[in-house]
């Protein structure tokens, strides 16, 4: 399979043979691009974000203030293998599926869908993905044994299920990757390091949290499976920290830009702050988990500038979704609201649950300093580079994705993108168009009472019996008042819009004219 992906790089590298000569005349039509994502981190959770938030973020602060920040970013889902896959390929996650890939689950990417570092491949880029994949391999090629053991009536790999000696399909390298380096996901099995697509040490055990230091805060929320017996979870940020420093530094001797999609397991539980950064926050070992993340950017770029690199290397952070659960005992107990001024965490389809941090620098094109409150997605960023590089993309591939470098480089004030539906789980949709949102599912969140307690506290009268929820968000960014009763026509229509895009299998040509690719 790698073979005929590559081989429809190739085609496409020949097809844009004529842009080649420009590009090695001007490197600056090729900069290097580093993707930082988090996982679960919060609207709230940075300081650049939210002024009352107690947990330092001096890296991410100073991202902020020497690039352009963006109050209305957003994921494609509430949870992470969906917005994964959006980000990767500039494609709403519900054309093709809704939840997570389970452990040892499939890869959810299509061969002949093209991704965002492919489209890179075609303008010559190196490109690496390191830390949190998440978006599945083909396990069942290395199957060895059936899975002989039962775990809560299913069936639970072992170290002899699998021939950890062989490479496995379907993963990053299939996808456009030149190299690999992660766990692949840090509480699902093989709890271990792969590289490329190998295994780096064979798992012997089975996974045993009693073999770890003790969690600093909530649940491991670790499945079961198979472990090679040194593995250490609390070693995964400085591992993967070590393997981007050296990554970018070896980048800058080489002839041809470079993308690394840089993606951390944090601060996803299991919650693990190394005990250098114990303390370093006012919201406990979340917040230091958030500050050892931010510490850990903060030496990417600290490789970049050293390196002599950061001047054309376009950087561009966000997150995967809003804040886990634990965000509400956090709050009663420290006073801290990861998803703040927003309503609604992590698988919610309420703002808290995707409105999430969205920075963007690149030194003399993006203007420092600036704040957008334009409506701006991670499904946008494949379109946006293209445009970056020059790569027309054909209009059967990512087809809800604007291309934003207008905005990017302060060319435009306004946005091309006026809508965004945002859905986490089948049958339960949102959509937004300019200040309107429409929730169009009895509840915008995904757990019963959890909430209740916090929205008590923030005078909230709760949902009642709805069948759906109007909101104007530039008056009620808190989403308070329901207007479904006072605007019906409005409701309808965003009901209408809403079945439009899903039905016509594109989102990006709406209202684009006349070229069908000029989303700018």
């Amino acid at each position: 399979m790698r073979f005929k992906r590559k081989l429809r790089i190739v085609v496409a590298v020949v097809a844009s043979s004529f842009t080649l000569l420009a590009n090695k005349m001007s490197d600056v039509n090729r900069p290097n691009i580093l993707v930082l994502y988090a996982d679960d981190l919060g609207y709230g959770d940075l300081g650049c974000y939210n002024p009352d938030s107690k947990i330092p973020t001096p890296n991410l602060d100073r991202l902020s203030a020497d690039g352009m920040r963006f109050t209305d970013g957003h994921s494609s889902s509430g949870i992470c293998t969906p917005s994964r896959y959006a980000l990767l390929t500039g494609r709403h996650h519900w054309r093709k599926f809704h939840g997570i890939v389970t452990q040892f689950g499939p890869s959810v990417i299509d061969e002949e869908q093209l991704t965002l570092p492919e489209v890179l491949k075609t303008k010559q880029y190196n490109t690496a993905a390191i830390g949190k994949w998440h978006l599945g391999w083909d396990w069942e090629a290395v199957r060895k044994n059936p899975s002989p053991r039962v775990g809560k009536g299913k069936p639970v790999e072992t170290p002899d299920s699998y021939d950890w000696t062989k490479s496995v399909p379907d993963g990053p390298l299939d996808h456009g990757f030149d190299y690999y380096f992660g766990d692949t996901v840090i509480n699902f099995p093989p709890y271990c390091w792969i590289e490329n697509d190998k295994v780096v040490k064979a798992p012997d055990t089975m996974m045993d949290t009693a073999k770890w230091k003790q969690i600093k805060e909530g649940n491991w929320e670790c499945r079961p499976g198979p472990m090679a017996s040194d593995w250490d979870p609390y070693e995964n940020i400085p591992t993967t920290t070590r393997k981007g420093v050296e990554y970018i530094k070896a980048q800058a001797k080489e002839e041809e830009p470079f993308f690394l999609y840089f993606a951390y397991p944090a601060p996803h539980a299991p919650i693990i702050p190394n005990d250098q950064f114990d303390g370093k926050s006012k919201a406990g070992p979340f917040g230091d988990f958030v500050y050892e993340v931010d510490d850990s950017i903060g030496q990417l770029l600290k490789a970049l500038k050293q390196s002599g690199q950061s001047e054309n290397t376009l950087v561009i952070f966000t997150a995967d979704n809003g804040p886990e659960a634990y965000a509400y005992a956090r709050d009663a107990k420290y006073g801290h609201w990861s998803a703040s001024p927003l309503r609604g965490l992590k698988r919610d389809i309420y703002e808290g649950g995707h409105r999430v941090p969205y920075i963007v620098k690149w030194p003399g094109n993006v203007p420092a300093g600036k704040t957008s409150d334009q409506l701006v997605s991670q499904i946008d960023l494949t379109a946006t580079v293209a445009s970056v590089v020059g790569f027309e993309l054909p209009d059967d591939q990512a087809e809800d994705s604007f291309d934003l470098l207008p905005l990017f480089t302060g060319k435009k004030k306004i946005g091309p993108r006026n809508v965004h539906i945002h859905n986490t789980f089948a049958d339960k949709y949102a959509i937004r168009d300019g200040n309107w949102l429409l929730v169009d599912t009895s509840s915008g969140y995904s757990r019963k009472k959890i909430h209740e307690r916090w929205e008590e506290k923030r005078g909230y009268d709760g949902e009642g019996e709805q069948k759906a929820y109007l909101f104007n968000l530039k008056k009620d960014i808190g989403q308070k008042h329901n207007l479904l009763d006072t605007n019906p026509e409005k409701a309808r229509s965003l009901r209408a819009l809403l079945e439009k895009i899903r039905e016509q299998g594109y989102s990006c040509l709406l209202y684009t004219s006349p070229s069908p690719r000029d989303r700018g």
